[in-house]
């Protein structure tokens, strides 16, 4: 079998979920090469099918057309793990987005629960998920949307949560919120897809029970980010619907990428 190309972030989670499959440590004919990169971009290189394998955000689903299909394991759904809003001064969503508000990719999930639960939203900047809270405290932006490790530093930073967008999905739907999936090219064979799936899962299984196998390599891609930040991010974006997305996780996909409200 071929060597195939991955494309997932340099993010804890991924490092973590991914580490096993990435350094041969489980037991499959799937060999990898690994692309690292920022959500928001891997979103775009999707646009032109250009890895075999992806991590995608939910959101940036319907942008990709046929050109990808939906893996059921390795994918970030959950309960409290959604992103945030957040602002230098306590404020309303309403006020938040009243001013330019910057966003890590208009493809991002993020944004999409961003339009759903604020539809008045006007400006938007995009800009790297890690200048975000940066812009938003030197007043370079009214509010921030923020993602990843953020949501754990951002009280760091002086600034205050606007709004949960996990919160308010899972009160508007009584799903998790479905972060991102990994996904693989509609030309590899079926047969193909279904090893990479099953690898998946097995790389997945391996990190939850060898947890500290990954540490140099979490560490190594995780900027400088603490270990306790490291650890927080691990914890809540890989779950049990890592292993497989779930009933629930499916029917949460289907709702956020068929809610029309959202493609403006």
């Amino acid at each position: 079998m071929r060597e195939l190309t991955f494309g997932y972030s340099p993010c804890p989670n991924d490092t973590f979920a991914f580490h096993a499959l990435t350094f041969g440590l489980i037991d499959t004919s799937i060999r990898i090469a690994p692309v690292l990169l920022d959500i928001e971009e891997l979103n775009r290189r999707a646009h032109h099918g250009e890895f075999d394998l992806t991590k995608l955000s939910v959101g940036a689903f319907a942008a990709v057309g046929d050109r990808y299909t939906l893996l059921r394991s390795g994918a970030a759904l959950g309960h409290g793990v959604g992103p945030l809003v957040v602002t230098r001064t306590p404020m309303s969503l309403a006020e938040a987005v009243s001013g330019v508000v910057a966003i890590p990719g208009r493809e991002t999930t993020a944004y999409r629960l961003l339009r759903l639960a604020a539809p008045s939203l006007e400006q938007a900047v995009e800009m790297r998920y890690d200048r975000i809270l940066q812009a938003v405290s030197s007043r370079e932006v009214k509010a921030g949307l923020i993602i990843h490790e953020s949501r754990f530093t951002y009280a760091d930073h002086g600034l205050h949560k606007a709004v949960d967008l996990g919160d308010w999905w899972e009160q508007e739907t009584n799903l998790p919120v479905p972060l991102a999936g990994i996904c693989a090219r509609a030309d590899l064979a079926a047969d193909t897809a279904t090893e990479v799936e099953r690898a998946i899962r097995a790389s997945v299984q391996y990190a939850f029970d060898h947890p500290e196998a990954s540490r140099e390599y979490v560490r190594a891609n995780a900027q400088e980010l603490s270990d306790e930040v490291c650890a927080q991010h691990i914890a809540l974006y890989v779950n049990a619907h890592s292993l497989d997305i779930g009933y629930d996780g499916m029917r949460a996909i289907r709702r956020l990428t068929h809610d029309d409200t959202a493609n403006r």
